[in-house]
């Protein structure tokens, strides 16, 4: 065994493409106390950041009136799985400016499919 295959990335196959402006639900493990259980995180993708380690993605929503963010790797097994409910058109890769908008504001536009 050598030190490459000790940190060799596996990418996740229940994630499927993603783009910044995505609409996403997240399905991932908590563990607690010695359960397990799985938790669904509803949000917009806001970034995605792909490099050697495997990269990894961030959702954004406003819970209760204040905005929670979650960063998830592409190569972690804690998320069972991701679900695109739609696809955002946006015109940047990094949407940091939703933190300063209220949750109504920040909804994005649905992108049009071509035909």
């Amino acid at each position: 065994m050598d030190v490459i295959s000790l940190f060799k990335n596996e990418p996740n196959p229940n994630i499927p493409a993603l783009a910044p402006g995505d609409t996403v639900k997240v399905s991932a493990k908590i563990v607690e106390r010695g359960r397990e259980r799985t938790q669904v995180f509803h949000g917009v993708v806001i970034k995605v950041r792909r490099g050697a380690d495997g990269g990894n993605f961030t959702i954004r929503r406003v819970a209760r009136g204040i905005g929670v963010e979650h960063t998830f790797p592409f190569s972690s097994p804690l998320v069972e799985k991701v679900e695109v409910v739609r696809h955002g058109k946006v015109r940047r890769a990094r949407l940091y400016y939703l933190r300063g908008l209220s949750a109504k504001a920040s909804r994005t536009k649905e992108k049009r499919e071509k035909e």
